[in-house]
């Protein structure tokens, strides 16, 4: 019994040593900065302020795309694959869904109700199980190979974002809260047409806790990054509107106009929220 707890302390202490040596080792690696990074990595994001359904006088549910490829947006787009403590947007969601249980939904809903696996969620970007046919080196013949693909993330050339504008009498003020993103890919079908298709839904606030805790890459200043969260609250990327709330079951502008005409309906509906706020007071 002596020699069995005996045992048990000195693989305990081992344990203990092994695990100090880790860390002792991971404190001399060099450091490639001139000071530790700890801001971002322990930041939370700033809650929102209370709301009563009393206050809130208009409202208006705005459909608009971010699209990935615009210059002030690029920050989102890269790094393509995770370096340097960076995750792209969509890297840093795909991210959360496998190591930190963020829910996903249905890219069919943006409603919220129905949700994702993991597995669907990879087959939405594109690791699809898909055969080729090779030629063999050796023998010279045609043959039929299984082949499994990876997530297509730099695939996702565009984001959809979902958002509530809205005036509160109580602060007198026009603002707007995300409540979901979609991220859609952007690909080139076996048919060699051009597919674009919605993967899934994040409802926004459930993922903010994730989205605080990783910076987003500066163009100007290295030593001031900011976060994913801090992009979307203060409205650091470039978009268009896509669809507003109507009377025809959401319908999205691209149903009715095309072109110039859908521009056009686009900065209409932006104008009108604009106009809204400032028609309320008098100068």
């Amino acid at each position: 019994m002596r020699k069995q707890i005996f045992l048990i302390f000195l693989l305990l202490g081992l344990g203990f040593v092994s695990a100090t040596a880790q860390e002792s080792i991971l404190a001399d690696r060099p450091l490639d900065n001139i000071f530790e990074k700890e801001h971002i990595a322990n930041k939370r994001p700033i809650p929102y302020p209370s709301l009563r359904e009393a206050d809130i006088v208009w409202s208006k549910r705005i459909w608009r795309i971010i699209d990935l490829r615009e210059k002030i947006n690029l920050p989102l787009y890269y790094p393509t694959d995770f370096r340097d403590d960076r995750f792209s947007l969509i890297g840093l969601l795909l991210h959360g869904i496998q190591h930190e249980g963020l829910p996903a939904y249905a890219s069919t809903d943006d409603e919220f109700k129905v949700m994702m696996g993991l597995d669907d969620v990879n087959q939405a970007m594109g690791a699809t199980t898909e055969t080729q046919e090779v030629v063999n080196p050796e023998t010279g013949e045609i043959q039929t190979m299984t082949v499994q693909r990876d997530v297509r993330v730099d695939e996702v050339k565009q984001i959809m974002v979902k958002e509530v504008w809205y005036f509160d009498k109580n602060y007198s003020r026009m603002d707007v809260r995300i409540l979901g993103i979609c991220p859609i890919r952007e690909y080139v079908n076996q048919s060699g047409e051009v597919v674009k298709r919605q993967t899934f839904w994040i409802y926004y606030p459930e993922a903010r806790d994730l989205l605080a805790r990783y910076e987003v890459f500066n163009t100007t200043n290295d030593a001031q990054r900011r976060s994913f969260d801090d992009i979307f609250i203060k409205r650091y990327f470039g978009s268009y509107i896509t669809q507003e709330s109507n009377v025809y079951n959401n319908r999205p502008i691209e149903n009715y106009a095309v072109g110039i005409d859908a521009a056009l309906e686009a900065e209409r509906v932006k104008n009108e929220i604009f106009n809204f706020e400032q028609d309320l007071w008098q100068y």
